[in-house]
């Protein structure tokens, strides 16, 4: 216990401490209008278009003392399809596809047929935790997803599956959301602006694994591979798996014979179809132990 005359004591309350001074004011028309609130108290204060710099501030400060105080020291981060269905969903998904329209049908085949890459993903995963690695005393690696389902919940199942912890980085959308159940509670983050979720994504990042995946996915792998090939970031293994899916969906080729991007651009990524080619790339750059 700390005295008035003690050296190391604080002369100023803690915010805490202050807030509950406030609670015990006396009840007066001036002490409940919204404008005595403390401004932290304050929720329809923080709320508005004028403080949005503020909310900017706290949406990058709190994950990055929370990933600092976890002893997050680097991240594996995976990116992908929010729709495409586990190994063991194949069969009751052919039968929901025997029961529909032909062009329905093919939509839920074509998802059931890249189950592959949940299973992929999700032995990524515990691959890479079951490594354990650790250096100043900070965990390398950890697993880092968007925090729902399919390959974000492969990624945090296979951390699961290794005893691990694992990150999932979700955002508020108008629709109900929520974590899959395998990201580690004090590591389920949430957000309200994409632009600072990206970059959480990305601080720590060390590696990226990328499998076939919609817009959110496109957005990620195409920001990353924009901020490497401006040099705004350091190169680092960026995984993609899929090759079938991706040479149909984009012609990479093509966008460098048209000349918007270097032939060599296509050397900033690699592709994988399996998590040991991903794990052995990683090991490869990195000059770790395979």
């Amino acid at each position: 216990m700390t005295s008035e005359r003690d050296l190391s004591d604080r002369k100023f309350y803690p915010a805490d401490q202050e807030a509950k001074f406030s609670t015990e004011q006396a009840d007066t028309p001036q002490t409940r209008h919204p404008a005595y609130k403390l401004a932290f108290q304050d929720k329809d204060f923080l709320l508005r278009d004028e403080l949005r710099p503020v909310r900017f501030q706290l949406e990058l400060l709190k994950p990055e003392m929370l990933l600092d105080e976890a002893g997050v020291g680097s991240t594996l981060v995976m990116y992908g399809s929010a729709r495409i269905p586990p190994p063991e969903s194949v069969d009751e998904v052919e039968e929901q596809a025997a029961k529909l329209p032909e062009d329905e049908a093919r939509v839920l085949r074509n998802l059931a047929k890249k189950a592959k890459y949940y299973g992929e993903a999700r032995k990524l995963a515990r691959m890479v935790s079951e490594k354990s690695i650790i250096e100043e005393g900070k965990r390398q690696f950890v697993v880092c997803s968007g925090g729902g389902p399919s390959i974000m919940e492969a990624a945090n199942r296979g951390a699961s599956d290794a005893g691990a912890e694992s990150v999932g980085l979700n955002i508020v959308l108008p629709h109900e959301q929520a974590p899959n159940p395998y990201v580690t509670p004090y590591l389920s983050l949430n957000f309200h602006y994409f632009a600072l979720r990206k970059m959480h994504f990305l601080l720590r990042a060390k590696a990226v694994a990328v499998f076939p995946g919609g817009f959110g996915t496109f957005d990620e792998f195409f920001e990353l591979l924009t901020l490497i090939q401006t040099g705004k970031m350091k190169k680092m293994p960026i995984l993609l798996f899929g090759k079938d899916f991706w040479t149909r969906v984009v012609d990479f080729e093509a966008i460098a014979d048209e000349g918007t991007i270097s032939h060599k651009d296509l050397g900033l990524f690699q592709w994988c179809e399996t998590a040991d080619e991903a794990w052995a790339a990683i090991a490869e750059f990195y000059d770790l132990d395979r």
